[in-house]
């Protein structure tokens, strides 16, 4: 019975230590690491989506990571924290906006730098925001919008609804008479 146990042991210890392999595998390749660098903040309107480790990307390539979220409680504006790689240099009228990875994807922080000589010193603010989109909010005008020009098109009798259309044949046996 003891054989048993220690058998059963060794096997669960085995298994743990392959999990713990899987783990450190996934983490060191799903780039979920922070990337080391200055730190910047942005405000937006809204954030939907972003929370700290949320990529922060530059032409698609990960340049940094969101550390922190809060609201300004003068402005009541998002204030989002962020790090961006100390090899990338932003200029001062670069812009970030928040981005999705496709109609189903995670959000991101997308910065789009400027063209100024002057660049953003570490602790500074990127002033040129965009804010996130919501799906929801634009399926919902959209539909807003149909249902709209559906009853304007009903009530100008603009449907064919119950509409009889005249093709210019004459009925059978409405003939010539010789």
């Amino acid at each position: 019975m003891a054989r048993r146990s220690v058998a059963e042991l060794s096997a669960g210890f085995v298994v743990l230590i392959v999990a713990a392999g899987f783990l450190a595998y996934a983490l060191a390749t799903s780039g979920a690491a922070s990337v080391p660098g200055y730190p910047l903040t942005a405000q937006f309107d809204r954030i939907d989506g972003i929370s700290s480790g949320s990529d922060v990307r530059m032409a698609g390539v990960k340049v940094g990571t969101v550390i922190g979220t809060s609201i300004d409680p003068r402005t009541y504006l998002a204030d989002v924290n962020f790090t961006v790689s100390n090899a990338i240099k932003l200029p001062t009228d670069s812009s970030a906006e928040i981005s999705s990875d496709g109609l189903l994807g995670g959000k991101y922080l997308s910065l789009v730098p400027g063209g100024a000589d002057a660049m953003i010193k570490s602790g500074g603010r990127v002033t040129i925001t965009q804010s996130s989109v919501s799906l929801e909010e634009l399926l919902g005008k959209f539909i807003f919008s149909v249902t709209d020009l559906v009853s304007s098109l009903q009530k100008s009798g603009g449907a064919s609804g119950g509409a009889t259309h005249d093709t210019g044949a004459a009925p059978a046996g409405a003939g010539s008479t010789q």
